[in-house]
């Protein structure tokens, strides 16, 4: 079994003394975990760090087995935004989930876009916060849990969308959701397409509503949880005003 794609690093672990266990999101494959002999080389290490795209090929002798890859240097994450904690914070949760729910060895060419685009902008602090829920909320469609959020669960309209349904997912307006607004996740306006237009608490209200949903409909049923990299991204984007 061969097969040679583009991929995007998203976790790494030792294995031996020199060799690596590394999990790509590739376009065609999704998400594929292989050994990279010499992984922990002088050559490689620097290669093989989360948010860098490489050039893999795969090779196993059957395609149930762990099999190998070969790594060629593609498209670093940016050297800049190394000692940018927040942006790393950012990177690292993102990782974190994808390895935790990315369907494995499954095509997701608009999950890998998607991805891409968010790395792309993580030196843009006003604009990745925002763009990293509407990831979230992609993943999700993606996972075939897709919030609803073009008409009113309720009533049917299209306008004054202003909250979700925790059990449903689907959209509320504001007239049918008013003596359930408590009960109700706020919805931002961004998060049903165009141009961000962001308020102030619309990225942590974003946030809340995608976290919700991943645990709810993705992680529970598996016993599992959101990653502590998200929590800690959180807390960082909150002390400095991002949310």
């Amino acid at each position: 079994m061969e097969w040679t794609d583009q991929g995007i690093v998203i976790r790494v672990r030792p294995h031996g003394e020199s060799s690596a266990i590394i999990e790509l999101l590739t376009p065609e494959k999704g998400r594929h975990a292989g050994l990279v002999r010499g992984g922990r080389s002088k050559r490689l290490r620097g290669v093989l760090q989360p948010g860098n795209q490489v050039r893999a090929t795969w090779r196993a002798r059957l395609e149930d087995h762990l099999g190998y890859f070969e790594i060629d240097a593609a498209d670093p994450f940016p050297a800049e935004l190394l000692d940018d904690r927040l942006a790393i914070s950012g990177l690292n949760a993102s990782c974190t989930l994808l390895s935790q729910v990315a369907p494995e060895r499954e095509a997701h060419p608009k999950l890998f876009d998607a991805f891409s685009t968010l790395i792309a902008n993580m030196d843009q602090p006003d604009i990745w916060p925002a763009l990293m829920t509407r990831f979230e909320a992609g993943l999700l469609a993606e996972l075939g849990f897709g919030l609803d959020l073009r008409r009113c669960a309720a009533t049917g309209v299209e306008e004054d969308l202003i909250y979700v349904s925790p059990k449903s997912g689907r959209a509320v307006s504001e007239a049918a959701g008013e003596p359930y607004k408590d009960k109700l996740f706020l919805l931002p306006e961004y998060m049903r397409g165009g141009a961000p237009n962001l308020k102030e608490g619309d990225v942590a209200a974003a946030f809340a509503l995608t976290g919700h949903f991943l645990e709810r409909w993705v992680l529970w049923p598996s016993d599992k949880q959101l990653p502590e990299a998200r929590a800690e991204m959180l807390e960082r984007l909150e002390r400095a005003g991002r949310l």
